[in-house]
């Protein structure tokens, strides 16, 4: 596995690669490995300038091969937050029903806290009933996703 941190104007990131495919997103700097294998080195490159287009509010989805590993549950929550457009939410409660387990809403949050692909898996964008920023596991915590939200939303409609 490869790691690389990432300054965007969002902020820093950590990202991993393995076998040409990303495994990890998370805000914050973690130790990078020297060595870069170059299908590794390849895709760490296009997430980087995709998380520059993001930042800049020009791209509202990312188009890279990703590597996800959990529970088949999570998985299935997984799949279902890349189903959330740019610039909308939903409650856990929408996505626990989205998957056919409409009283699994904290285990729905539980399988969020545990998706290591920031961004990539847009856990950012779910919220609680009521709107409310709850549970953001990444660094910086509820902070971090308010200003995912903040840019999202800002970036979401262009001028006319």
């Amino acid at each position: 596995m490869t790691r690389r941190v990432i300054r965007t104007a969002l902020g820093q990131f950590t990202a991993a690669a393995e076998d040409g495919a990303v495994t990890e997103l998370s805000v914050g700097v973690l130790p990078a490995k020297e060595a870069e294998l170059p299908e590794d080195a390849a895709v760490l490159d296009r997430l980087e300038f995709q998380l520059e287009e993001y930042a800049r509010g020009e791209r509202k989805a990312f188009d890279l091969p990703v590597r996800l590993e959990g529970t088949d549950f999570q998985r299935l929550v997984w799949a279902e937050l890349q189903k959330i457009p740019y610039g909308e939410t939903r409650s856990y409660g929408q996505i626990a029903s989205a998957i056919g387990r409409p009283t699994a809403g904290r285990a729905v949050g539980r399988a969020c806290g545990k998706n290591r692909l920031l961004l990539l898996v847009p856990c950012h964008r779910v919220v609680g009933s009521t709107g409310s920023l709850t549970g953001f596991s990444a660094e910086g915590g509820v902070k971090t996703k308010l200003k995912l939200l903040e840019l999202e939303n800002h970036h979401r409609r262009k001028p006319e």
